[in-house]
């Protein structure tokens, strides 16, 4: 235990809230307890996802609500991730930042136009708490081929961590890295570059109760969804002077008392975003049923929207997208989020006839319509099954899987299985979740900042969509 009259310095952490307002008040509460423990110096940083525009409070604030509990609970440092980089455009985020109180620290993001990080982030950033001078590093997941459409470059943090841990080594007691990018990278940067003292770690949802040592580096993260607050606590050796860990654990948010002020600031928030998102943007007459288990005119409408935006041959989307029907009569913005929650992109891509007839077989299977799926952007609960805009498929639900298609064809021709189409799909299936075949497609070509609730919206205002997503495509035989 250390000495009743040094100092000790306790670093506590968050990573991946992912929007949950739910656990923001007792989060926030907790570390009010910590700050309040004696001949302690406190630092509290956020490692990134603390945005999730699938919550209406995030959606409808553009983020404000977020950053107003980040300031509310004290934070002294965040780094983002892919959800505050990827889902918002520069211009948003700058805006969203602008009322912010502490640093953004990333070092591998720079702006395409000047090399450098924009004028909101910082490369690194050195504090001092009683008589611990510590070095912070951040940096986030390199989706180098999304941010490029964005304006911005994302470099290698195995590069910009090592160089900045040789400019700040010689400055600081203590070098953290707060690192979006995963365990597996977490791994590699403590075997890699020996001078960091602690990752704290996120991105892929990991938990880790206590630190994990690599070599001379401690490696943390607490989970997911606020489920976890991380603390770990550090001291000086006597004989050396440098600082040690000496407890390290992460701790279960369970009920308890929560920060007033921040539950205040989460209903303002809240009632605003209800405000904005309750704006009508477009009015129909007819109810758009949804099925994850058969063709249904809402799933039509997402197939018949990406195949529209992208101007491809034919679109391929999974019903699982869409969380209830549309009803009839006057459309808000706030509907189509809470029927579209995930924040995917349209995309499209070269893909061969018979990696097309492979996932349309796939899609029939019934394992494959109720596959949870998880992560890449999606908000909802199952895969679902395959909409379809610009194809006809006839199909035998008796016969054995994968020779249930009779004839799948494109303006009346016959698909031809060596034959390359030009499909419009969704950014996940590019990662080989749900139908892996989509994953095989060449020439891709990611569209941002447009989410595809947002191609709903141009969907239902265009001229005879509705009546158009009624007829069918898939028949049965």
């Amino acid at each position: 235990m250390p000495d009743t009259d040094e100092i000790t310095l306790t670093i506590a952490y968050t990573n991946d809230l992912h929007s949950h307002f739910g656990t923001m008040g007792r989060i926030a509460a907790m570390i009010d307890d910590l700050r309040s423990e004696p001949k302690s110096e406190m630092l509290l940083l956020d490692i990134g996802d603390h945005m999730d525009r699938a919550a209406p409070e995030t959606e409808g604030t553009i983020g404000h609500a977020n950053v107003d509990v980040i300031n509310l609970t004290g934070y002294d440092a965040i780094t983002i991730g892919n959800n505050e980089g990827l889902t918002f455009t520069p211009e948003l985020l700058e805006e969203t930042y602008a009322s912010l109180r502490c640093p953004v620290i990333c070092n591998n993001i720079v702006e395409q136009r000047t090399g450098q990080p924009p004028g909101w982030m910082r490369r690194h950033h050195i504090v001092r708490r009683g008589p611990f001078t510590i070095g912070l590093i951040g940096a986030t997941a390199a989706f180098s081929d999304f941010y490029r459409l964005l304006g911005w470059d994302a470099l290698d943090p195995m590069e910009t961590i090592q160089y900045d841990v040789e400019q700040l080594r010689s400055q600081v007691d203590l070098i953290v890295v707060m690192s979006h990018l995963g365990i597996k990278l977490d791994r590699q940067l403590a075997e890699m570059i020996p001078n960091i003292d602690l990752i704290i770690g996120g991105h892929t949802h990991h938990l880790l109760e206590e630190p994990q040592i690599i070599g001379k580096t401690a490696i943390t993260a607490a989970g997911k969804f606020g489920n976890y607050l991380g603390k770990i606590k550090f001291r000086k050796n006597p004989v050396s002077g440098k600082p040690e860990i000496y407890d390290g654990k992460v701790l279960k948010v369970e009920p308890g008392v929560e920060s007033e002020i921040v539950l205040h600031s989460i209903d303002t928030n809240r009632k605003k975003a209800e405000v904005r998102l309750d704006r009508t943007v477009t009015r129909t007459d007819r109810k758009l049923p949804i099925s994850y288990t058969n063709e249904s005119p809402f799933g039509n409408l997402l197939a018949q929207a990406v195949r529209r935006f992208t101007k491809s041959d034919l679109s391929i989307i999974n019903s699982g997208q869409l969380l209830s029907e549309l009803p009839a009569g006057d459309i808000s913005e706030g509907m189509l989020h809470e029927r579209c929650p995930s924040p995917i992109n349209p995309c499209t891509m070269n893909l061969k006839g018979e990696d097309i007839l492979y996932t349309l077989e796939q899609s029939l299977l019934p394992d494959m319509m109720d596959k949870p799926i998880f992560g890449y952007g999606f908000r909802g609960k199952v895969l679902g099954g395959i909409c379809l805009d610009g194809m006809e498929v006839m199909y035998d639900p008796q016969a054995e899987p994968y020779r249930r298609i009779v004839r799948a064809s494109i303006a009346g021709i016959p698909l031809e299985p060596e034959m390359t189409y030009r499909v419009g799909t969704l950014d996940m299936f590019t990662f080989g979740v749900g139908y892996e075949r989509l994953q095989n497609g060449s020439e891709l070509k990611y569209m941002l900042p447009l989410f595809i609730r947002d191609l709903l919206r141009l969907e239902l205002q265009a001229a005879g969509a509705v009546d158009s997503c009624f007829l069918t495509r898939w028949e049965q035989i």
